[in-house]
């Protein structure tokens, strides 16, 4: 694999990175996406990239698309990462979006396409429910046809930021007679319609993140559906393969070990910097190998797309390793920072100023948030059936 970059390359790095300085907005850096407490935080580097063309570089041309190649995407989410700025929403760009132009009507091509490229409309995804979380199959949301609409009844959980949702995307049954993966619809339905309620579920950080979608009788046109009646397995599939794949989040990963090994100089034991003792080094370094392989296997991964094949059990590889190293740097974190770290009333409304480095602020609520990772996109124990049938041939 030749991972040397052409000089054409490294003048897009340029372009990017100088980019990026000029056009960040103020107003979100440094900014944790926890800390984010409206709709514009979320969008306002958005709307940046809408303008500059670049917020949908996986999207083909014709839909609004970059036209770049796989290693200008590498390199354009290495310079987002370098300059932390804040991740994109995926719901409608990474996951909603593909799906819409993959398999959707041309009606909802034009309708849904231009408005999640602008990020006029806001998307939540309604997947999960209790009970069918990791089981997504067992879903029991029903949809039931009633003329030109379906009406739907039942509930979905863990919706991100669908507090904010214009549009939530879901999976519901509409033949309860088949077998489980047969009988799903997958629906675009419209948030303001009557009988839906949102309901927040705060998690172990204090923030309000997720929440419950309840469905009461919501009608929905059957212009809404996308692609066919009971097919929605396919469709769901195909999604979840775009989210698996774009959480393994490497680039971002490279620099929190960088801002981790910043914190062990700074932290010392009896003395001596925190970094410098074989036993917290060694830790850096496995996690530093282990993201290096994942590294290579991402670029495998990126390397089959620009041959032309498509994205399959690798995006479970992917998901796996990412989450957990996601996770072990925030465990990391913690530790070098000792006791300063486990306060995190800045997201409880405390009045009191945080003690201890500014490194530490937020530590411990990072690393509570990070523990849902493993779950999210399908839990890690699911990926790992998935490979040892897909892969191992088990």
């Amino acid at each position: 694999m030749d991972l040397t970059f052409s000089p054409e390359d490294e003048a897009f790095r340029r372009e990017v990175r100088d980019f990026i300085a000029k056009h960040y907005p103020e107003r979100v850096r440094g900014r944790a996406r926890r800390e984010f407490d409206s709709r514009d935080d979320f969008m306002a580097w958005h709307k940046v990239l809408y303008e500059k063309g670049w917020v949908a570089p996986l999207w083909p041309v014709e839909y609004g698309g970059t036209g770049w190649n796989v290693t200008q995407r590498y390199i354009f989410n290495e310079e987002c990462a370098a300059a932390e700025t804040p991740g994109l929403l995926p719901f409608g760009l990474s996951m909603v979006g593909p799906v819409i132009y993959t398999y959707g009507s041309e009606a909802q091509k034009t309708k849904f396409l231009p408005r999640i490229l602008s990020g006029e409309d806001w998307w939540c995804q309604g997947y999960s429910e209790p009970g069918s979380g990791s089981d997504l199959a067992s879903l029991k949301t029903r949809a039931v046809p009633d003329g030109d609409h379906y009406v739907v009844n039942g509930q979905k959980t863990w919706t991100t930021l669908a507090q904010y949702a214009d549009w939530i995307f879901c999976l519901v049954r509409t033949d309860p007679d088949v077998k489980q993966q047969e009988g799903i619809t997958f629906l675009l339905i419209d948030m303001k319609t009557p009988g839906i309620t949102v309901k927040p579920i705060i998690t172990m950080d204090g923030t309000h993140e997720v929440n419950e979608v309840f469905f009461d009788n919501v009608k929905v046109p059957v212009e809404n559906r996308v692609g066919e009646e009971n097919k929605g397995w396919t469709y769901a599939k195909f999604l979840l393969v775009h989210e698996r794949s774009g959480i393994a989040g490497v680039a971002r990963s490279k620099k929190a070990i960088e801002r981790l090994k910043e914190i062990a100089e700074a932290e010392t034991v009896e003395g001596e910097p925190l970094i410098a003792t074989d036993a917290f080094s060694k830790k850096v370094a496995d996690l530093e190998i282990d993201l290096a392989a994942l590294e290579f296997t991402e670029l495998r991964t990126l390397a089959l797309e620009a041959q032309g094949k498509k994205a399959g059990p690798e995006s479970s590889i992917l998901k796996i390793k990412g989450t957990e190293i996601q996770q072990r740097i925030t465990e990391l974190t913690v530790e070098a920072i000792g006791y300063y770290a486990y306060p995190y009333d800045l997201f409880f409304g405390d009045n009191e100023y945080p003690v201890g480095p500014d490194y530490a602020v937020g530590a411990s609520g990072e690393y509570f948030n990070m523990r849902k990772a493993s779950i999210y996109g399908g839990s890690n124990e699911i990926q790992r059936n998935i490979i040892a049938k897909a892969v191992l041939g088990l």
